[in-house]
């Protein structure tokens, strides 16, 4: 796991790591609690729109349908737009910027929206063209129910335009994550999701669901959410004197290095996709599985982008900026510290949601999906795999933040030998536990690969380039637990209340019971933790506090 380039000595992070509560460390607290809050507004939405889907498909033949035909190009943006390509675009951009000036960076960016104009426009013309093949081969088990497979072929053709939308959109959020305005891509996806809310929330006011016509009207949608999640971006850099001229500077010289760096994370996410192409092809054999996974995860990708994703993307701005510098210590004091503020933020909020959506898992699904033709067996089935996705929360989010790190410190083949290792324990899991235990197998595979993943990124990041943690970081990590445990067992007692004040055995009994569950148990959980993260004087609880106390003073 070593690259060609010799490695920087090792040095004791506690003595040249500035202060946790010094001046540095605000900036990114403040910045990504802003960006999740701006990511909770389109998670929420998010959220909306599988209420809206759930109601108009319901899991079975059309939900699974649309499920899988909108995974093939969902998993080609994450593989060749919001994953390589950003991890290896915005360190570059950032670099040239600094060094080059900004029309040296915009000129890259027209060198890389041409190529990808090209070269995933070829993507989408062959995922059309073969659509049949693919959905034979990634969901096998939708050839034994008569129109299942020849529908999934027809939504993926509808959606596979998406790919390109999406794969240029992701130029653009590189673009504003390195000028560190985070705000317009962190909002975009809500256009995204109102598209989808509109359009399948007029049909299920029609009674227009469960039927063919409704599952193309949502998969139109989704083209049409595509649409306005790329305008969303590119215009507040048109306003800002950025021009789109393609067919540009393919000379560039900072294309090459970035296509350089794009290789390992391409190959790393394929590895990825390796993974659930398996998973995805076992839960066919199961009607109503691939849904109850799909709701599943989505509830878990909420905490995921909130926090992960939202302090991930600060991170990388920051880590990129700082390893552009060229003093070596002090880029790799702003990287280190960078990553440990990162890690520890990602830990606050993900270890209590994690709790969170193991204690509440089946009200938190009833009151989101279970209306229309999602039923309460439906429910219970996603409940139980959101159990076993939940535990490795914090793992898929420390990925997000630990991952853009290495990239950019352009050490991109740490994250891709971590990620075909933790692919190659996952399929092996899903390949022996399968049979045994069905889909809950395959949640808990994906947890795996996740933990996998995010322990050999921390090894060998601590290999390299020291130990993370400072003095007074391990105490505050236990207090973390520690008040995360309490919260569950305070949220756990309102459950076993509720339950025995209503005298029912399961708490998908109704909406109005369940919206009353989860707010008493959100209530009472949320002010333990920050109740007595308070009296521990717990620095992250006390920043939170002094953001939000600012932003209502104005």
């Amino acid at each position: 796991m070593s690259d060609s380039k010799p490695e920087p000595p090792s040095t004791d992070p506690v003595a040249i790591v500035p202060s946790s509560v010094g001046p540095a460390k605000r900036p990114m607290a403040k910045a990504a609690l802003l960006l999740s809050l701006a990511t909770l507004v389109s998670r929420v939405l998010g959220l909306l729109r599988e209420q809206v889907f759930a109601a108009l498909l319901g899991a079975g033949y059309y939900g699974d349908a649309f499920t899988m035909a909108f995974r093939l190009p969902n998993l080609l943006r994450d593989l060749f737009a919001e994953g390589a390509l950003s991890a290896a675009f915005q360190p570059t951009f950032i670099e040239t910027r600094k060094k080059s000036g900004p029309e040296s960076a915009f000129a890259l960016a027209n060198a890389v929206t041409t190529l990808l104009l090209l070269v995933v426009g070829m993507l989408v013309l062959g995922g059309t063209v073969f659509a049949p093949q693919l959905v034979d081969t990634w969901a096998a088990g939708y050839s034994q129910i008569a129109g299942k497979a020849e529908l999934t072929v027809l939504l993926t053709r509808i959606m596979m335009p998406f790919l390109l939308l999406v794969s240029v959109a992701a130029v653009a959020m590189g673009m504003l994550n390195a000028e560190q305005r985070f705000l317009p891509p962190a909002l975009a996806p809500a256009l995204f999701n109102l598209s989808a809310i509109l359009v399948g929330g007029t049909l299920w006011l029609l009674g227009i669901g469960r039927t063919r016509t409704a599952a193309i009207a949502w998969a139109a949608a989704t083209m049409l959410g595509g649409l306005l999640q790329l305008l969303a971006q590119w215009l507040p850099l048109f306003r800002s004197g950025y021009r789109v001229r393609l067919g540009t500077m393919f000379s560039h010289p900072g294309l090459r290095p970035m296509l350089w760096a794009m290789a390992p994370a391409t190959i790393g996410l394929a590895a990825t996709q390796v993974n659930i192409y398996v998973s995805s092809s076992f839960a066919s054999q199961q009607d109503g599985a691939v849904t109850w996974l799909q709701v599943a995860f989505r509830l878990m990708q909420l905490p995921i982008g909130m926090f992960g994703v939202a302090i991930g993307t600060v991170a990388l701005a920051q880590a990129a900026d700082s390893a552009s510098e060229s003093n070596l210590r002090t880029a790799l004091d702003g990287v280190r510290d960078t990553m440990r503020r990162g890690l520890r933020l990602t830990t606050f909020y993900t270890l209590p949601t994690a709790v969170t959506l193991w204690v509440l898992a089946e009200p938190i699904l009833r009151v989101i999906y279970q209306h229309g033709a999602f039923t309460a067996s439906d429910t219970e089935h996603a409940a139980a795999a959101l159990r076993y996705y939940s535990i490795g929360l914090l793992c898929y989010s420390g990925i997000k933040v630990v991952a853009p790190v290495f990239y950019a410190l352009k050490r991109a083949r740490i994250p891709m030998l971590a990620s075909l290792l933790a692919v190659l324990c996952g399929v092996l899991w899903n390949i022996v536990f399968h049979k045994s235990f069905g889909y809950l197998a395959l949640a808990l595979g994906t947890t795996i690969t996740a933990s996998v993943n995010f322990g050999v990124l921390l090894l060998s990041f601590r290999r390299r380039y020291g130990t993370l943690l400072r003095e007074g970081d391990g105490k505050a990590l236990f207090q973390i637990a520690v008040l995360s445990g309490l919260s569950g067992v305070v949220m756990s007692g309102t459950v076993w209340a509720y339950k025995t004040a209503t005298g029912h055995g399961t708490l998908a009994t109704s909406t109005a019971g369940a919206i009353a569950l989860l707010t008493a148990a959100l209530l009472l959980g949320g002010l333990t933790y920050v109740g007595l993260g308070k009296l521990a004087k717990l620095a992250e609880v006390e920043e939170v506090l002094a953001v939000l106390n600012r932003r209502l003073r104005r």
